[in-house]
């Protein structure tokens, strides 16, 4: 019989690295594309020893060509942290116009089933909580988040357009904080800005009062139900994350607990647009995946840090911290 395929688009990123590695041991062969503007060879470099597994050095951009057949294509390529698509504003919505028409004539022409990573950014800062799928969203089309928020408000309506006009099979997922192994220590966000300050001795920089709050879901959680929806009929769009808050005061004072740093708290500007709560309604996910999140924060954090801890001489300084 014929082996299943996989193309995954920004499979060199953090969440990406870890469904190609995934794929391969549910016995997917599997093509990543990735650009390496945020993503890192090193996250990929030891899978080819579990499985059939080629790295595609290339921009989703520009159009995509397979000679062979494909079951599944994973779109996740883009910045997808404020400090990287406040660098790559142009790349991050080429990505989520060029890229996802790209990825969805790879997947119409190949037959295969279409996963778009949306993002719970297409939420904005909201007004409604915990946001259902059913909610429009709060965004700014202009300021300063506004190049990732349009880029995957956009896919989305390019993914149902899609469906709707070409019958290809696809689906949505609207992603919510992720954390775990292999984010870069650089990426901005809360929990790599703080175990890594926290490691180094150095202040953990809190935005605002630290009052907003955050949903965070370990990334094999994530994974799990990115193969559910694969292997779904379900279009979604459904929300994956945590149902459960919580401060990003609080969670500086857990990963301190948890690293055992005397570091001090202090406290900073926080970021325009950055939204007061964030926290999803998985209703739909639960109903039509079997889908919920298992890994509770304290032991999804004890296996990040101790990730950090074995690959502090590989990193360089930190940028300014975000959450």
């Amino acid at each position: 019989m014929r082996r299943k395929c996989a193309i995954v688009a920004g499979g060199a990123g953090f969440v990406g690295s870890h469904l190609c590695r995934r794929l391969l041991d549910e016995g997917y062969e599997v093509d990543c594309i990735d650009s390496l503007l945020t993503g890192r060879r090193d996250n990929i470099d030891s899978l080819d020893t579990r499985g059939p597994f080629r790295f595609h050095h290339e921009d989703v951009a520009r159009p995509i060509r397979f000679d062979h057949n494909a079951d599944a294509v994973f779109h996740l390529a883009s910045p997808a942290s404020p400090a990287d698509y406040l660098r790559h504003p142009l790349e991050t919505l080429t990505a989520g116009s060029a890229g996802t028409a790209n990825t969805l004539e790879l997947a119409r022409e190949k037959g295969a089933r279409y996963i778009l990573a949306s993002t719970s950014e297409v939420y904005g800062n909201p007004q409604v909580h915990p946001q259902p799928e059913t909610y429009w969203g709060n965004v700014n089309p202009v300021g300063p988040r506004s190049a990732y928020d349009e880029a995957k408000r956009f896919a989305e309506a390019l993914v149902t357009a899609h469906r709707a006009t070409h019958g290809t099979s696809t689906a949505i997922a609207r992603v919510f904080n992720t954390y775990g192994p292999r984010m870069r220590r650089t990426d901005g966000r809360a929990v790599p800005a703080f175990i890594t300050q926290a490691l180094d001795g150095r202040p953990l920089t809190v935005t605002g009062t630290g009052s907003q709050t955050r949903s965070l879901r370990y990334v094999d959680d994530l994974v799990e139900g990115l193969l559910a929806l694969h292997t779904s009929t379900v279009p979604g769009p459904l929300n994956l994350g945590n149902p459960e808050e919580i401060t990003v005061l609080e969670l500086a004072r857990q990963i301190l607990r948890a690293t055992g740093s005397g570091s001090p708290t202090v406290f900073v500007n926080r970021p325009q647009d950055d939204p007061d709560r964030r926290c999803p309604d998985i209703t739909r996910a639960r109903e039509e995946l079997g889908w919920a999140p298992k890994t509770g924060l304290r032991e999804g954090l004890d296996r990040t840090i101790a990730w950090y801890r074995a690959h502090r001489r590989t990193f360089s300084h930190d940028a300014p911290a975000w959450t």
